[in-house]
């Protein structure tokens, strides 16, 4: 019954007009696509994180990992193995080698790997005894593209050798592990040729059958002693996944941006389609139809709508989510050891689905309620007659309290310092705000009326359609609102990040040159330079002076964290936004410095002690001050570069900066340091370290700025819709216009003249809340990126402003052209 009926009736008119119905299907799809492909790119990002951490640990209940990546002494073991309640411990090197998009793990393990049950340990099993018996050889996964025989050279520093492939391991248990694009050999040779004799990464610990896994985990901490860290192995997943949930966040808001748009066009196309259907409405209803029934079909087509657009949309949302994967920037992907593939999340498609399904039902049902509300011969009438289209003043003042509460606590929670929580106020403004033009739409709907009414005759018939049907116009202002004020404040916002980001890294271009292994754009973490690369590099003509750096990846308080070391002259931040004594404090080694979300994280402040897990044991330290930090990737902890050396065991350096004489050539110089370097260390300028910071930023939000501008053809999709509505509603009004020898241009003019009241209005309001939103936006990545990102005003929003404002005129042209090109005869019989 209810299928033969919406096929007689919803169906067939969703076929009779299939211009409306797929932009309907498009903007819907958009949404779908854009929710999707956020979800699948963030997925991938920890998906790829946790298959390797699975691959790897199989079985294992607990693991003994390293505070760095010089890992911990291999002679630990043993006193694991002792802990009661542990049946085996598996030692094991872990490494990466390569950028993020070509990244290869290399894995150092013995033979007590049998015991794991783990992709891994399938794969590898019956290899490790041939290779333990062969000096020199290595296993290999099918996705490193190399073949058995083969050799390479391999490793790092004093340690790099040539190696053999004794066997390369495929199969769906090899893909489990980095997609088979890692390197595995005898622990012993993969300690030589990484230059860590006696080290290892980490002890996975597989407990005996009933064992209290509460008691096995402090009798490892016992063991450890503050040397290592003892959690579960998704341990390494979780931090540092840091980064992505903030982007995940920032790009989920965009994209929810969209579907609150196709909400607005949902809700304004379900009205086309009452106002066109009202003849069939009305002769249901007087053959006996209920108004329940009518309106459970409506709610029935949009639902089916929401959902073909969501199937579609989640399509092409897997195949950009896809693309994307392979431009993300090599700053957030830094502190993952696996190699970035693209793994669908099972929530991923649903959730899109889910969500267009809802918003289209929901705005359906905001459109059905006219149906609901009217008598059947009221049915007859054009929409804005009827009583039904004037809002209530209990529901304006509820959604007016409502709106002001929400901004009052959009306020409240971006200038508090809440982390990534912080962001959560850029969407609370925004449903507000919507609330706040709710309440006001009854001045708002005056205002475009009164725009309208100064463009002579036509926009006098312009405005009495204004005030004859405030909900679409309404509607119809949202969209331009909309569109206006997200691009107003994601532009705003990612210009302020970008320059503010630049800023916190101005003072690289102190120095000349940098030297490191890692280059440009990402942090110099490892692997640490050779030992004579100072003394070479100083002794190179115009050099005046060379000052060493260290950074490294460290576990604070259960978070992924970057520990600095500086000396005198250095000029990597935060050593910038040190005062002198303090400076001075941090290089003699009274104390270290804090990023400011580490000090959130852990409730610090100056005075304060730090707790500091290190290869050499815990060591306390005073926090000095609390600093700005471009901290996307989890935070700071800036000493002095002997006390990281000593404290984490971690010799050398990772970084070099390069002052040269005045007047020396700097080519020259440049190009007689490369000379004197292995060629895989890199050389480059303070400038383009400082430009690489940024960079990396605006690389990041690329997808948040085209998610906006998806939002803005939406928008645009949406204003021709609803443009098209209002010439339906008036077509016998037109025609009977026309019939008293109006002229063509007179209907087109009236179309426009509407159409410029509502864009001028729109952009106005628009423009006013993209700007409040965009230093509302400022005040919250303050808090999440730990940097001061400084609000200012873009230049380029009155251009915006102007655009809405033509776009809402482009939007109108074919409206109005159909309304001139109107059949007398056949509009005065519509009804």
């Amino acid at each position: 019954m209810i299928v033969d009926r919406l096929r007689a009736f919803n169906l067939r008119e969703l076929r009779g007009h299939p211009a409306r119905t797929s932009m309907l299907l498009v903007v819907v799809a958009i949404s779908a696509t854009l929710l999707v492909a956020v979800l699948g790119i963030a997925g991938s990002i920890t998906g790829s994180s946790d298959r390797l951490i699975a691959g790897i640990g199989g079985n294992a209940s607990l693991e003994v990992s390293g505070v760095t990546d010089t890992g911990f002494p291999e002679a630990l073991c043993a006193d694991i193995e002792k802990v009661p309640g542990v049946a085996a411990a598996v030692p094991m090197l872990r490494a990466s080698i390569g950028k993020p998009s070509e990244r290869v793990v290399l894995l150092g393990v013995n033979e007590k790997v049998r015991a794991m049950l783990s992709a891994l340990q399938r794969a590898v099993q019956d290899k490790i005894g041939p290779l333990v018996k062969q000096p020199g050889r290595v296993a290999v996964g099918s996705g490193t593209g190399r073949n058995e025989g083969d050799t390479f050279a391999l490793g790092v520093g004093k340690g790099k050798d040539t190696v053999t492939v004794a066997a390369v391991i495929a199969g769906a248990d090899a893909d489990r592990v980095n997609a088979g694009n890692f390197i595995v050999g005898p622990l012993p040779l993969i300690q030589r040729l990484t230059n860590r004799p006696g080290m290892i990464d980490s002890v996975l610990i597989i407990t005996a059958p009933g064992a209290d896994l509460g008691q096995v985990r402090n009798g490892l901490k016992d063991v450890a002693g503050g040397r290592a860290i003892v959690a579960e192995p998704t341990f390494r997943s979780a931090q540092s996944a840091g980064a992505v949930a903030i982007m995940r966040t920032l790009m989920v808001s965009a994209a929810s941006t969209a579907l609150v748009v196709a909400g607005f066009l949902i809700f304004n196309a379900m009205s086309m389609a009452i106002a066109q259907r009202r003849p069939m409405i009305s002769m249901l209803r007087a053959i006996g139809a209920k108004k329940r029934q009518i309106v459970r079909d409506l709610l029935l087509e949009a639902g089916l709508a929401g959902l073909v657009g969501g199937v579609l949309g989640s399509a092409l949302g897997v195949a950009i989510g896809r693309q994307a994967i392979g431009v993300l920037p090599a700053a957030l992907l830094q502190g993952y050891e696996s190699r970035t593939e693209y793994i669908l999340p099972p929530y991923a498609i649903p959730i899109g689905m889910a969500a267009c399904v809802v918003v289209s039902v929901a705005a359906a049902a905001l459109a059905a309620r006219q149906v609901y509300k009217v008598e059947p011969i009221e049915a007859l009438a054009p929409v804005g007659a009827s009583r039904v289209d004037a809002v209530g003043l209990r529901s304006r003042v509820v959604a007016g309290v409502l709106g002001a509460g929400l901004v009052a606590a959009a306020a409240v929670v971006g200038s508090r310092d809440l982390g990534r929580v912080s962001v959560a106020a850029i969407a609370i403004v925004g449903v507000g705000e919507v609330a706040l033009c709710f309440a006001f739409a009854g001045p708002i709907v005056n205002w475009a009326a009164k725009v309208a009414s100064g463009f002579g005759a036509p926009g006098a018939l312009a405005a009495a359609t204004i005030e004859r049907a405030p909900r679409r116009v309404w509607a119809t202002f949202m969209t331009v609102q909309i569109a206006l004020a997200i691009t107003v404040q994601t532009t705003g916002s990612n210009f302020n990040a970008i320059d503010s980001t630049d800023a916190s890294f101005s003072s690289l271009r102190d120095a000349a040159f940098f030297v490191s292994s890692s280059g440009p754009g990402v942090f110099p973490t490892a692997p640490v330079l050779p030992q004579d690369a100072e003394s070479t590099i100083a002794s190179v003509p115009g050099v005046r002076d060379v000052v060493a750096g260290q950074m490294a990846y460290a576990t604070v308080g259960g978070r992924r964290i970057l520990i600095q070391g500086i000396s005198p002259g250095a000029v990597a931040p935060p050593s910038n936004a040190l005062n002198a004594q303090v400076r001075e404090q941090v290089i003699s080694g009274d104390g270290v410095v804090i990023a400011r979300d580490i000090a959130r994280a852990l409730g610090l402040r100056a005075g304060d002690e730090l707790v500091l897990a290190t290869p050499t044991g815990e060591r306390r330290a005073r926090v000095l001050q609390v600093v700005p930090f471009f901290s996307l990737l989890g935070g700071v902890v800036s000493m002095s570069l002997a006390n990281l050396r000593q404290w984490f065991d971690r010799p050398g350096s990772t970084i070099l900066a390069v002052d040269v004489e005045p007047g020396a050539n700097r080519a020259g110089v440049e190009a007689a340091i490369r000379d004197k370097l292995p060629a895989d260390i890199q050389v480059y300028s303070g400038q383009e370290a400082a430009k690489a910071a940024g960079a990396a930023l605006q690389q990041g939000t690329v997808l948040i700025t085209v998610m906006a501008w998806i939002v803005v053809f939406v928008s645009s999709v949406a204003l021709l819709n609803t443009l098209m509505l209002s010439v339906l509603e008036r077509r016998r009004e037109l025609g009977v216009l026309r019939a008293m020898g109006s002229s063509r241009r007179f209907a087109l003019h009236t179309i426009l003249a509407e159409a410029a009241g509502l864009g001028l209005v729109g952009a106005v309001i628009g423009t006013a809340f993209g700007a409040a939103n965009q230093y509302l936006s400022a005040v919250a990545l303050t808090h999440v990126l730990s940097i001061d990102v400084v609000y200012k005003p873009i230049p380029v929003t009155l251009l915006f402003a102007g655009a809405a404002f033509a776009l809402t005129l482009l939007g109108a042209i074919p409206p109005a052209v159909r309304a001139a090109r109107l059949n007398i005869v056949e509009a005065v019989a519509v009804d």
